[in-house]
């Protein structure tokens, strides 16, 4: 994560593995760690792999911050064609919402 959006300056990469990632999924980042030693290299794989960014939110929360994390472990990665792409609904809607009908 950068200083501009924490405030300090050490990166993701230094931080504890057991650190959730992605909240919604509950991906560490000793989880994504695995996942590259196993043989992942790209960021849309570390996703497959892991469902990163797969949650509730779509990757708002989280995706910047597994981007970044990825390509400080792995400069060398395809970084042009890989990037995590973000479809994210134009507001949540819970199942809930969607069963009652109506307007949302």
């Amino acid at each position: 994560m950068s200083k501009r959006a924490t405030g300090r300056s050490e990166t993701v990469g230094s931080a504890s593995g057991h650190l959730l990632v992605c909240r919604c999924e509950e991906v560490s980042i000793a989880q994504m760690e695995q996942a590259c030693r196993m043989g992942v290299d790209t960021v849309r794989q570390l996703k497959m792999a892991t469902r990163v960014t797969m949650g509730a939110c779509q990757g708002r929360v989280c995706r910047q911050l597994v981007e970044s994390w990825f390509y400080s472990q792995y400069p060398a990665a395809r970084r042009e064609a890989e990037l995590l792409s973000q479809r994210p609904p134009v507001r949540p809607v819970t199942f809930g919402q969607l069963a009652e009908g109506g307007s949302l």
